[in-house]
């Protein structure tokens, strides 16, 4: 999904910044101050960052208004909380999700990370279809956004 929104909103961006962190510009605006805030927001001990945090939060804020860090925050704490509720519980990707995302889990190397081994391996065909169906993701990103922003 992020590769199709990515897409459809036409902006050029370096994805490797989400496995990678400031090693790489990512292209997006206020892209260092976003991954510095990601970064000190999650990790072993929240006490011990809590002023990397406080600073990294104020740094989104500047270069990009609160309402945007307020977003962020959100995104990095229902980010967490997914993936630990994944991982502790050895959840799968859904077989259309793998499908859809097997190129860009391979592009990152995300298929590295131990909780893969949840998913289980794509058949030939499975593998196939997801490249074939690939290039329609972004005409679905659109709709959905499309939906999503009527009222009611």
């Amino acid at each position: 999904m992020l590769r199709a929104s990515t897409q459809v909103s036409g902006e050029a961006v370096n994805l490797n910044g989400i496995v990678e962190g400031n090693e790489v510009q990512t292209g997006l605006r206020g892209g260092e101050a976003l991954i510095r805030f990601a970064e000190a927001s999650v990790g072993d001990s929240f006490d011990d960052k809590a002023d990397e945090t406080r600073v990294a939060r104020e740094a989104v804020k500047d270069e990009l208004g609160e309402n945007a860090m307020v977003d962020a925050a959100g995104v990095i704490a229902n980010f967490q909380r997914m993936v630990r509720i994944a991982d502790g519980t050895g959840i799968p990707l859904d077989t259309p999700v793998a499908m859809m995302t097997s190129s860009i889990r391979e592009d990152l190397g995300i298929n590295e990370y131990g909780s893969a081994s949840n998913t289980p391996a794509l058949s030939l065909p499975q593998r196939l279809l997801g490249r074939v169906l690939q290039p329609a993701l972004p005409l679905v990103v659109k709709l959905m956004t499309r939906n999503m922003s009527k009222p009611g």
